[in-house]
């Protein structure tokens, strides 16, 4: 029996290799896209682990305490609030650091008095924004990517650390979100008078 010829059983071999490879890439799949209901799925993920809810939506007082009003989600300090003054020397370097109101949607801190945001897609709320806003707001720590410092106890920096896509998908879930009209005020800085809440 003769021995078949090396060339023969090369190029036979390179054959095999390459319908082997043709097949592979025939059958490789392109990952399914990404729907608006994907994102929007994501994004109440991320917005309920990152614990949003704690400081952006008004609360209702139960016998077990504060717990979050779910038809005002995410809609921030409630504008009709009204925060009583903070008593003298309670913030300070040897004293507290910050303050709270009932609801967390208001803090007093050294920085003077934060409200949190409408999150919602009012016009009150992020009506107008895109999700590239979203993000450069959360990249930079600055209202609509361009304004005034975000303040305390807001942690955009740690948000700042999530990819655009995460960011993207939170975004998709507030615009899913029915907007709540409320106009929450803008901060007291501490220079505005004796005090923060005075």
């Amino acid at each position: 029996m003769a021995s078949p010829d090396r060339h023969h059983i090369r190029s036979t071999m390179c054959l095999v290799g390459a319908v082997l490879v043709a097949g592979v890439a025939c059958t490789k799949q392109e990952p399914p896209r990404t729907t608006e209901a994907d994102l929007v799925k994501r994004g109440h993920y991320l917005v309920t682990v990152g614990g949003c809810d704690d400081c952006h939506t008004p609360k209702v007082f139960t016998q077990a305490g504060p717990e979050p009003d779910m038809s005002r989600r995410l809609s921030g300090h409630p504008a009709n609030a009204k925060l009583p003054p903070v008593p003298p020397g309670v913030i300070g370097p040897d004293s507290w650091g910050a303050i709270a109101n009932n609801d967390l949607t208001a803090w007093a801190g050294p920085w003077g008095i934060s409200y949190t945001a409408n999150l919602t897609p009012d016009a009150s709320g992020l009506k107008s924004w895109t999700p590239e806003t979203f993000i450069q707001t959360l990249r930079t720590g600055k209202h609509a990517g361009v304004g005034r410092d975000i303040l305390p106890p807001m942690p955009w920096f740690n948000f700042a650390k999530m990819t655009d896509d995460d960011l993207r998908a939170v975004f998709a879930y507030l615009r899913s979100l029915p907007p709540i009209s409320n106009i929450v005020p803008p901060p007291v800085p501490p220079a505005a008078g004796p005090g923060p809440g005075k």
